[in-house]
This record gives C-alpha cells, sequence and structure tokens, in this order.
C-alpha cells in the first residue's frame, strides 16, 4: 500500500465516516472524508483522488449515482460501494456499471483493508499507465514530426484529418523517412489512443510464421486442452495495427488481410473460432505497390482497400530546409537521453549537412549527429568533423548518382541535377544570388535565367 494513497469516503452517516476515517488513516491512508455526495463530487473537480468509498443509500444522491458521475468524468477511480448485507444484490448488479467491489455493513477491518489494498493498487497501474500514455505522446505525437517545408506541413494536416476515423491508411515513402513515427502519430492522435498500438514488420519472416504472427494459432496442449495463442490482430483489439513493408505479405497472407478489411473478423490459423476484431489497420511499404501489382505480386484489391488514405512521406533531400532544424531536435533529444555534452554545428558544416543527398533520410541524420556528439572534443562540430562522405564533394556527387536510375531520360536529369545544384548553393549563400552565382562558377545573370528557368525562387 502506498503511503501517498489518498481516499475519499463518502457516507450521510457521520459515525460510520469516523470509523472508516479513523480506521483508513491508522493503516497509512490519506483520507477525506466527507458525508454530502454533492459536496464530495465537487471535491473530486479539485482534488485527485486514488479511491472513492461510498455509501448506496443516501437521502439526496445515492450511491448509483455517486458511481455514474465518477464513472463518466474520472474512470480510472475504483469506487467501492457500502451497503447493508439486505443491499447486497443490487450492489453487485452496480458491479456490472463500473463498481469495483462491495463492502457489506457492518464490514470485516481486514476484509474492508485487503479490497482497499488491492483498488489503490489498480489506481495506482492506471497512474502509471497515464503517465507512461503522456510520456508516448510527448515522444511520439504529432508535435514530433520536425520540420517547416511544405511536406511536412501536408503531413501533419493529413494526420489530423484522417486521425478521427477508423479508414485505412497507407504511407509511402524511402527507408528512413518516418514512417513509423507517423503511424504512431496518427494512433496517438485517434479515439483509439487508449488502446494499443501494436507493429510487425512483415520482412524476414516464412509465410507460415508470418500468418501465425500476425493471426495467433490454435493447436492442442499435452494435456488435451486447447492451446491458444494470440496474433498482433488480436493484441491490438480496440487500437491500432501497423503492419510495416506490407509488400512482403505472402499471396495467402494478402487474401486472409483482404478478408479481414473487408468482414472485420478471422480464424486463427489451426482453429475453426470466428473471431471479432475492432482493429484499425496502417500499413508502410518503401516500394511502388502499383508495380507490384503490374507484376502480378500484389492484389489490386487489397490495395485499394489499404490505400484509403495515402499520407508519402518525401524523402529527406527533398526537404532541406528541415535538416538544421531536425538536426537541432536530435542534438537536443540525445544529450538529453544519453547525458552528453551540448555542441553545435558551426555553419559551414550545416552547409554541407545541408547539401547533402541523405540517401538513409533522417535516420542516417540522427546517426551522424550522435556521431558527432560522441566523438568530437569540441562544443563546435565543424567540417573536419563531418563523416567522409558529408563533407567531400566527390563523394557527395557519387552518391547523388547511385540513386539515380539506370535507365533515365539524360537531358531531364541533367536539368534535375542543374536545379538541385542552384538550390543548393542558394542554401549555402544563405539566398544571396551573388554569392550562390560565385559557388557555381557563373555569372549572376545566368543564374537568375536558370532560376527563372527552374521556377526558383530567390532572393
Amino acid at each position: 500500500m502506498s503511503e501517498t494513497s489518498h481516499i475519499l469516503v463518502i457516507d450521510d452517516e457521520r459515525n460510520y465516516l469516523l470509523v472508516l476515517q479513523t480506521l483508513l488513516e491508522d493503516a497509512g491512508y490519506t483520507v477525506t472524508a466527507i458525508n454530502d455526495p454533492e459536496t464530495a463530487l465537487a471535491f473530486l473537480e479539485e482534488s485527485e483522488v486514488d479511491v472513492v468509498i461510498t455509501d448506496m443509500k443516501m437521502p439526496k444522491v445515492s450511491g448509483r449515482e455517486v458511481l455514474e458521475r465518477v464513472k463518466k468524468n474520472w474512470p480510472h477511480i475504483p469506487v467501492l460501494i457500502m451497503t447493508a448485507f439486505g443491499s447486497i444484490e443490487n450492489a453487485v448488479d452496480l458491479m456490472k456499471y463500473g463498481a469495483y467491489d462491495y463492502i457489506t455493513k457492518p464490514f470485516s477491518n481486514d476484509d474492508l483493508l485487503l479490497t482497499l489494498h488491492n483498488a489503490t493498487e489498480l489506481a495506482r497501474a492506471h497512474r502509471h499507465y497515464r503517465l507512461l500514455q503522456a510520456a508516448m505522446e510527448e515522444r511520439y505525437g504529432v508535435h514530433q514530426i520536425i520540420g517547416r517545408s511544405r511536406g511536412v506541413r501536408d503531413i501533419t494536416t493529413m494526420i489530423e484529418r484522417a486521425a478521427p476515423s477508423r479508414s485505412t491508411v497507407l504511407i509511402t515513402g524511402e527507408s528512413g523517412t518516418g514512417k513509423e513515427l507517423v503511424a504512431r502519430a496518427l494512433h496517438l492522435a485517434s479515439p483509439r489512443r487508449e488502446a494499443p498500438f501494436v507493429t510487425m514488420n512483415c520482412t524476414n519472416l516464412t509465410a507460415a510464421s508470418m500468418a501465425e504472427e500476425l493471426f495467433g494459432h490454435e493447436g492442442q496442449a499435452a494435456n488435451g486442452a486447447i492451446a491458444i495463442r494470440r496474433g498482433r490482430v488480436e493484441q491490438a483489439e480496440g487500437g491500432t495495427l501497423f503492419l510495416d513493408e506490407v509488400a512482403a505479405l505472402s499471396p495467402e497472407l494478402q487474401i486472409r488481410l483482404l478478408h479481414l478489411l473487408q468482414d472485420r473478423h478471422f480464424e486463427r490459423i489451426g482453429g475453426t473460432e470466428i473471431v471479432q476484431a475492432d482493429v484499425r489497420i496502417v500499413t508502410a511499404t518503401t516500394r511502388n505497390l502499383s508495380a507490384l501489382i503490374s507484376e502480378g505480386l500484389f492484389r489490386d484489391d487489397l490495395y485499394y482497400r489499404l490505400n484509403v488514405v495515402e499520407i508519402p512521406l518525401p524523402p529527406l533531400r527533398e526537404r532541406r530546409e528541415d535538416i538544421a532544424l531536425l538536426a537541432a531536435h536530435f542534438i537536443n533529444k540525445l544529450v538529453h537521453e544519453n547525458n552528453l555534452t551540448l555542441k553545435t554545428f558551426s555553419p559551414d558544416a550545416m552547409n554541407f549537412m545541408t547539401g547533402y543527398e541523405w540517401p538513409g533520410n533522417i535516420r542516417q541524420l540522427q546517426n551522424v549527429v550522435e556521431r558527432c556528439l560522441v566523438l568530437v572534443p569540441t562544443e563546435i562540430i565543424n567540417v573536419d568533423d563531418l563523416p567522409p562522405e558529408i563533407r567531400d564533394e566527390e563523394s557527395q556527387f557519387k552518391s547523388a548518382v547511385d540513386l539515380l536510375p539506370v535507365q533515365l531520360d539524360l537531358a531531364d536529369t541533367l536539368e534535375k541535377i542543374e536545379a538541385a545544384l542552384i538550390r543548393r548553393a542558394l542554401v549555402r549563400a544563405d539566398l544571396v544570388q551573388v554569392k550562390a552565382a560565385e559557388f557555381l562558377g557563373i555569372s549572376k545573370s545566368l543564374l537568375q535565367y536558370k532560376l527563372k528557368k527552374y521556377s526558383i525562387t530567390g532572393h
């Protein structure tokens, strides 16, 4: 029993109030005893209480009304009902409406204290869960999607609009762009936030093991009983199931998932029982599902079911204005979590960071920031402290070329590369055109011509 457990006792009989208050305070609880239910309910508005103990029969407000008000406004608070022996049936009936337990008058002190101990343990579990939930929202909420680029604004808008529904969501983008973060933010912004968020990566599993992992299994135990193992769908009941790399699902699992989405029920592997499923499906992929459909590797009917709402995540190289913000965010996060010394990137180092192509996207940026925080002995991270692939112009160019497909339109690709180089030069020059032209080795007038050609805004 926690010494900080706060018990609110409500009874219109002052003698019972005094007896209960003395008993519970002697047991180490903090007790507030109130003989008027309306006053007690008003007290709950102003004070944090772990458990409510209320008499069932009171003249103005009954114990049932107290229970209903508490469950409506403070559903996490366990409510114990005190009742005379002859009203036990009514008290048991109240448990169907959310009462934690009932206590008969006259009560046994030991029985009361045992019941109260269990109720306070439940209250403590609820309190820890709420703290964990708050921490999850702080860590994975929409506000953790860092950036001011148009792409980030579009993502947060789509999350806010899609979150209230149970519609399926498909998150697309390259590896390292933050697909799971978006899925978690979607869950935490939804009415399902109190229920589980369950993840499953669909790669690196055989078709059979993936089926059992997703839908569970029924079989006969050694003693002849039916042994049940619940899969990810059941674990996510009432909440969100996030399937990462959904393109890796086998043809059989694609059919099973399609039936789940259509029918809202399924059967465990090896079982015959129909299991109802109230779960929202969010999926993600780095692959082009439309191309896989054309190749006969992914079902088009499943694709349309999954792609009710698509949230495409841009690669980091297409949101360069967010790189400095993300780097600062990771510095603060890593310094706090790992007790590291606070450091900052020099302007020149940040220019190189902004100009790099980041094939590993946000995940790669976080790793680079952490490496610099750990290895750089000074408080300023300079260009020479950056990994070779970031500070070396030839390596930067090679990494960009390696990302290009083998078959491409050369003229169109060269124009895209030229436009990208001009954007990078402008960023490094703080949008000063004269300075950007010097970086590129061209005249200001030629730069202005190309800015107009590629519809690039410069100042």
